[in-house]
């Protein structure tokens, strides 16, 4: 994208007052004056129309005009002045009489082509529609009438086609007679069909299709008609030999919609529409036995239509449909798009106007059609494009003529054309030039001051400059169109103006206006002025780490820096040395450079600067250290594919396995919570040594066994002397038996001889360390073997380092308690 002034430093804004006084100057002029909606000087009573004219025979293009006299007429053919000879006569009203109309298709000059009627008076030029003359033809036949066979009471058609200019007229012959056409059993369809209903003999013979115009008139080939007698009784299912056709038809048209039924009984010929809306009756008929004829079509006959053969009586019918498409605007049938054609017609007609000088003069004109006509102005005739003062907005709609003077005074013309036709509107620019207008300024220079300024100065008027009020400064750049054109006010007094905020190494185009109450003086010789040139500003840059050893330099480009013989310099070095290396040298349309082979460990200090012919701008300076992406590098080696695809095999196989490990543990868990304890169970890791529970009774058991949990390493061995032991009773009193509690003892009474049951309280030395806690509920155990029918818990093996192994539940530095687990009775 490129930086507009990008080197300019900021300046405060221009005053307002010369933009303020502007407005007031343009209130002090005369308020304009409309005209009426067409120029009254010089109009078009009658203009020529489309025609068909016989070879040989004289033809008259009409046109009649209105307006101040003298009044000069004129024609052109196909945009030529049509010269007055023998052979082309203007009559007394400003009519076109071409005595014999001449078609010469071996290259001679023919008379067909387009004529244009041309007026002209003191005020302008007006220049009629464009109308289109063709000479009348007559082709042959492209479909001849067959013959065919009918029974009696039943129906023939005959069918012929031609093609000619103007449509050639079908008539039909019996036996070279014209048939009669109050008989109601003979239908002529516009399109060139005959029916014939209701079948007798005396309808045989030979028929013929005769096509006229006033070209020539031409007879088809004879087609005979044979009527014979037989099954004119038999009983018939309802048919349609030939249903409606699709038609596209622009709006004014007559449609003919055919369908021929046959049946015996004969059948009941009704229509109606696809979408179920009314037909209606205005300009409907039914032609014959059942055809449809829609005169004057508009857009809302568009549509379906279905003609259906209904048996008298019964509900047996036969149905055939077409579509209807008018061309007024665009319509969308399925799989179909039809653009439609239209003449132009106005929506808004130009009116004529009155301007003071030095004003601007606009003229609005709206045409419709199908296709969209094309819009052309004309001024006094002649084609008028955009350019200087002169602009055509809104597809060429709108016309627009800024500082209008007494050149610009003339008769304007809108033309709309399209496929369909053209039409033409007219209106006036009237030019007030007030009597005692200053002339315009004089010895107008500009001089540049700097590379955004630049001094306009200029003398007075030679004459009438009492009643100057103020001057107006017209600005633009040299290569831009008159539109982007701006003004600046300027005071009575002061005949120089410093312009400002303009842009640096630009030429600029200057003129200026004196105004009065009455008016505008005319402008100025225009004169030329390019500002100075100036440095450019530092361009913004920016810098990426590609790699270890290379960088990536980033900036926007400035293309303008290639039209005044400049781009951009880039340097570079370590940080850690006095000489950059470069300059290297880039044009200005370059965005970026990379930089490589560079120091992995070193910072850099990278420098870019735009220059031109008016020298070397401030530079952009960045430091960048390469460091951290070497060391990236290292930390990140290079990805190796193979070892990446085997690692995601590998990795798919372990979660396959981990998934079955998962759902296996889930089932554990869900099995050991089942059967499991109720209560809370001590579990111990590295189990040391499994200990045996006494098998005597309670009193003689040593309780030198019963200790505190959590017992340390050293102290173990002297659990039996030195540490206080546990009572019986209070470990007792803690847990006792459930006959204590005052309830019977439903444990069955057991030999002596037998293995004891588990049903005693179980002591073990545990180390603090190497044991975990998990609460569980406590589940009745059956004991399975007689040999070891109580399972004491296990010591585990004390922790290396000899410090506590086990927390205490709620708490982790609480100290351990002593924890008694108690097996449920055994059932037997």
């Amino acid at each position: 994208m490129a930086v507009q002034r990008a080197a300019s430093p900021r300046r405060p804004p221009a005053p307002l007052w010369p933009r303020l006084l502007l407005p007031l100057l343009l209130l002090l002029l005369p308020a304009p004056s409309e005209g009426l909606g067409h120029s009254a000087e010089l109009a078009f009573a009658v203009e020529p129309s489309d025609d068909v004219a016989v070879p040989g025979q004289p033809i008259v293009l009409d046109c009649r005009v209105e307006g101040t006299p003298p009044v000069r007429i004129t024609w052109r053919k196909n945009g030529v002045e049509l010269p007055e000879s023998t052979h082309s006569t203007l009559l007394a009203n400003g009519s076109l009489m071409i005595r014999h109309f001449r078609l010469e298709p071996g290259g001679s000059p023919s008379d067909e082509g387009d004529y244009e009627c041309v007026a002209q008076n003191r005020f302008g030029l007006v220049v009629s529609r464009k109308a289109r003359i063709q000479a009348a033809t007559m082709s042959d036949f492209h479909v001849h009438p067959q013959a065919t066979v009918g029974e009696e009471g039943g129906v023939a058609r005959f069918q012929c086609q031609i093609h000619g200019l103007p449509k050639p007229l079908i008539t039909w012959e019996k036996n070279r007679v014209p048939i009669d056409t109050d008989n109601e059993r003979y239908t002529l369809l516009p399109k060139g069909v005959l029916q014939i209903t209701g079948l007798r003999a005396e309808d045989g013979g030979i028929f013929h299709c005769v096509a006229s115009n006033i070209a020539s008139i031409r007879i088809s080939h004879g087609a005979r008609l044979t009527v014979s007698g037989s099954g004119s009784g038999a009983y018939k299912e309802p048919a349609i030999l030939v249903g409606p056709e699709n038609l596209t038809l622009t709006v004014h048209q007559t449609a003919v919609l055919e369908c021929v039924a046959t049946g015996n009984p004969r059948p009941i010929v009704s229509w109606s529409r696809l979408d179920g809306r009314p037909i209606g009756v205005e300009g409907i008929q039914v032609l014959g036995t059942g055809n449809l004829i829609i005169s004057d079509v508009t857009v809302q006959h568009s549509g379906v239509y279905v003609c259906a053969a209904n048996r008298p009586g019964t509900r047996v019918r036969r149905t055939a449909q077409g579509r209807l498409v008018v061309q007024a605007v665009s319509v969308c049938a399925p799989t179909l798009l039809t653009l439609l054609a239209a003449p132009a017609e106005f929506v808004q007609h130009p009116q004529s106007i009155s301007r003071p000088a030095g004003t601007t003069a606009m003229f609005t004109c709206q045409a419709q059609g199908e296709p969209p006509p094309h819009v052309t102005w004309l001024k006094n005739g002649q084609v008028l494009g955009p350019g200087g003062h002169v602009r055509l907005k809104n597809n060429n709609s709108t016309l627009t003529i800024s500082g209008i003077g007494p050149e610009d005074e003339a008769i304007y013309q809108c033309v709309a054309e399209n496929s369909a036709g053209s039409s033409q509107a007219s209106a006036r620019l009237t030019v007030l030039w007030a009597e005692g207008l200053p002339g315009p300024p004089r010895n107008v220079r500009a001089v540049s001051v700097s590379s955004t300024e630049v001094r306009v100065s200029w003398s007075e008027p030679l004459a009438n400059t009492k009643e100057i009020i103020g001057y107006v400064l017209h600005i633009r750049k040299a290569a831009d169109p008159p539109e982007l054109e701006y003004q600046e006010a300027v005071s009575k007094s002061t005949f120089q103006h410093l312009v400002s905020d303009l842009e640096p190494s630009t030429a600029y185009s200057f003129y200026i206006k004196a105004y009065t109450p009455r008016g505008a003086s005319s402008a100025s010789v225009p004169t030329l002025a390019s500002t100075l040139g100036e440095a450019p500003a530092p361009p913004p840059l920016s810098v990426r780490v590609l790699g270890s050893s290379s960088l990536q330099l980033l900036w926007e480009p400035w293309p303008r820096l290639a039209q005044h013989e400049g781009g951009f310099k880039l340097f570079y070095r370590p940080a850690s040395k006095t000489s950059f290396t470069g300059p290297i040298l880039l044009p200005g349309t370059v965005s970026s450079y990379n930089l490589s082979q560079l120091d992995p460990t070193a910072v850099y200090e990278v420098k870019l600067l735009a220059y031109n012919q008016h020298g070397d701008g401030n530079a952009t300076v960045r430091f960048v250290s390469l460091r951290g992406a070497s060391e990236r590098t290292a930390l990140s080696p290079p990805c190796d594919c193979r070892k990446e695809e085997a690692a995601n095999q590998t990795s798919t196989t372990g979660i396959v396995i981990g998934i079955h490990i998962g759902v296996t543990c889930i089932i554990f868990c869900v099995l050991f919570l089942l059967f499991g304890q109720r209560g809370r169970v001590l579990l111990c890791k590295d189990v040391e040594n499994q200990l045996s529970p006494p098998q005597g009774p309670r009193s003689q058991r040593d309780p030198g066994i019963l200790a505190l949990n959590g017992a340390r390493r050293g102290q173990r061995g002297q659990l039996g002397r030195d540490e206080k032991r546990v009572d019986m009773k209070e470990l007792e009193q803690l847990f006792p038996p459930a006959s204590a509690a005052g309830q019977p003892d439903p444990r069955p009474t057991q030999d002596p001889a037998a293995p004891a049951p588990c049903e005693e309280t179980q002591l073990s030395v545990l180390p603090l360390q190497g044991c975990g806690l998990m609460e569980g509920k406590t589940t009745e155990a059956k004991t399975t073997e007689a040999t070891a029918p109580c399972a004491g818990l296990a010591a585990a093996p004390p922790p290396p380092d000899g410090g506590p192994g086990l927390l205490s539940e709620g708490q982790a530095s609480r100290p351990a308690a002593a924890r008694v687990t108690q097996p449920a009775h055994s059932e037997q």
